[in-house]
C-alpha cells in the first residue's frame, strides 16, 4: 500500500473531531464487539461488529451515506469493514486512525463504561502465555511441549499475512467478552440513519 493510497483511506482523530462539528451526514460505525463497546465509544457512534458487518454487507452499504468513518481498537478490523464496504459500492469509508482510544488521547469527545481489557491485549497475553507455557513446559516437562510455542507462533504469522485472528474469534465468545448484549442484524442495522 503506498502512502497515497493510505491518505485516502485514513482520517486522523483531529480531522474527525472537526467533521463531527461540521457534517450532519457523517456515520461512524465501530466495528468492535459490543463488550469493547460498551467499554468505550466515540459518542454518537454506532455498533456493527465486523462479523455482523461481513454477514450483512450490502444492508449496512444501502444505510450508509456520503462520509464514513469505521473505528476499532488499533485499524485492523475496520480496514477489513472498509475493503467490505468498497466491494459493495461505499467507496467513502475512511479507517480512523488510532481506533477509539486514539481519538480519546486526542481530547475527542467519547463515552466510557466498564474497564475491560480490549480483544488485542487478551490475545497478547493468551498467545504470549502459551509460548512461554511451552518453552518452560519443553524444558522442565517434556521437550514435546516446545511444539507450542511453534504452533503459536505459526498461528500469529497466519494471523499476519491473511489480516485474520481465529484467536481473537475464539476469545470473543468467551463470556467476559459477552459481558454486553451483542446487537443482531436487525437492530445493528436499523440504528444506522438511512442515507
Amino acid at each position: 500500500m503506498t502512502s497515497a493510497s493510505l491518505n485516502l483511506t485514513t482520517v486522523e482523530p483531529q480531522t474527525l473531531r472537526e467533521w463531527i462539528d461540521r457534517h450532519e451526514d457523517l456515520v461512524i460505525l465501530d466495528v468492535r464487539s459490543a463488550a469493547e463497546f460498551a467499554a468505550l465509544h466515540i459518542r454518537g457512534s454506532y455498533n456493527v461488529p465486523l462479523p455482523l458487518l461481513t454477514e450483512h454487507t450490502d444492508a449496512v452499504a444501502d444505510r450508509l451515506g456520503e462520509r464514513v468513518v469505521l473505528v476499532c481498537q488499533s485499524g485492523v478490523r475496520a480496514e477489513q469493514s472498509r475493503q467490505r464496504l468498497a466491494a459493495a459500492g461505499v467507496d467513502t469509508a475512511y479507517v480512523l486512525t488510532g481506533g477509539a482510544p486514539g481519538f480519546a488521547a486526542a481530547g475527542g469527545d467519547v463515552v466510557r463504561g466498564a474497564n475491560r481489557w480490549d480483544l488485542e491485549r487478551q490475545v497478547r497475553m493468551v498467545a504470549g502465555s502459551l509460548v512461554v507455557l511451552g518453552l518452560v513446559g519443553g524444558r522442565f516437562v517434556s521437550p514435546r511441549l516446545r511444539t507450542l510455542a511453534g504452533a503459536i507462533g505459526t498461528g500469529l504469522t497466519f494471523s499476519a499475512l491473511s489480516n485474520t485472528c481465529a484467536m481473537g474469534k475464539a476469545l470473543s465468545a468467551m463470556p467476559w467478552n459477552r459481558a454486553a448484549e451483542e446487537p443482531t442484524a436487525a437492530t445493528a442495522i436499523a440504528q444506522i440513519p438511512s442515507a
